[in-house]
């Protein structure tokens, strides 16, 4: 943790420069919206105008959550493993989007229950799983700090591999139970008004889920202004280790990718950690889960896609890398005002 004192704030003279170059291309100024605001970003986390993004790769932290047994998901807790394993094999659900966007995938073990025998998972296990949260807090103080430790250390071991942006994922049944929980923790909203059927819960399950995260706030009192606590007592591993990647970035100068509700979450939780990690992070998609929308305004995001997803697994993540791409062969090519002698566009 004591890598957090040498966060920095990114370069905005880099920013300037950016902003100056997009300015001579020959299009209507500021006409790409959004990405061209994340270009100029990226330009300040890498302290150049000049960049490249031809390696990325999204991380998935997976984990399960021991509130499960209180029927607030669809399917039981086997089904972590399951996926966790096909992930690391190279076929769910991210590897294919993935791949079709250009960025590999590392699947991480956090915290799933039991022994997941897989070729390319990375084990950082730190328990089998949470335990219940309705019962007593998730996991200790020293938990949820040995899960940001993991997230920080992953992204340092990426960004010496040459990685250039990173997209969080995550995996395990339960956690939007748990990011829900977080998620009230943070906004001072009741859970009626942040929580979600999740992959699937019908009316009565979804009240089940309700009650659930209103008694764990009850009995864990977590305290809304310290973000270690939060995850503490009602958050997951996973949640604990994609925060420690929103900070790993800060300190690595790495860009790191939000990616739905949960992912979100977990970014607000790096940003109460150290406010200048949000400097490092970029927003994807809005999640259709209630408070996907409310978790990026709290942090100061507007999404660029808008699509009704609630997959998970980083899979809206990677859909912003073909957005950069585009953008980005607009941003290094010739097709300036000087080169084809057409009059700039002013700023009026």
């Amino acid at each position: 943790m004591d890598r957090i004192k040498h966060i920095v704030p990114t370069d905005k003279e880099a920013g300037k420069r950016a902003a100056l170059k997009w300015n001579s291309i020959a299009k209507p100024l500021h006409s790409l919206g959004m990405l061209e605001d994340d270009i100029i970003k990226l330009a300040e986390i890498f302290g150049s105008e000049n960049f490249s993004l031809d390696k990325r790769c999204a991380v998935v932290m997976c984990a399960d959550n021991g509130v499960v047994c209180e029927g607030v998901t669809q399917t039981d807790s086997s089904v972590t493993a399951i996926v966790a394993k096909a992930m690391a094999e190279g076929t769910s659900n991210i590897n294919l989007m993935a791949k079709s966007c250009g960025a590999d995938v590392f699947t991480v073990d956090v915290g799933i229950k039991g022994k997941v025998s897989a070729d390319g998972l990375i084990s950082r296990k730190i328990a089998d799983g949470t335990e219940n949260i309705v019962k007593g807090p998730a996991m200790s103080r020293s938990q949820a700090e040995k899960a940001l430790q993991v997230g920080m250390d992953i992204a340092g071991e990426l960004k010496q591999k040459g990685y250039k942006l990173i997209v969080t994922g995550e995996m395990g049944i339960g956690n939007t139970t748990t990011s829900s929980a977080a998620a009230s923790v943070l906004l001072r909203l009741s859970p009626e008004e942040v929580t979600g059927r999740g992959a699937g819960l019908d009316d009565e399950g979804l009240l089940r889920k309700i009650n659930a995260i209103k008694k764990s706030i009850e009995i864990n009192k977590p305290d809304p202004c310290d973000a270690v606590d939060i995850i503490s007592k009602v958050g997951g591993y996973d949640i604990g280790g994609m925060a420690g990647l929103f900070l790993g970035g800060a300190v690595y100068h790495i860009p790191i990718v939000i990616d739905g509700f949960i992912s979100a979450v977990s970014a607000a939780l790096a940003a109460m950690i150290c406010p200048l990690a949000k400097e490092y992070m970029l927003c994807s998609h809005v999640s259709r889960e209630p408070a996907g929308i409310k978790m990026l305004r709290y942090l100061g995001f507007e999404p660029p896609i808008n699509a009704g997803l609630c997959l998970g697994e980083g899979t809206g993540g990677v859909l912003l890398l073909p957005m950069l791409d585009a953008s980005m062969a607009v941003y290094d090519s010739s097709h300036s005002f000087d080169n084809l002698s057409i009059e700039k566009y002013k700023e009026l």
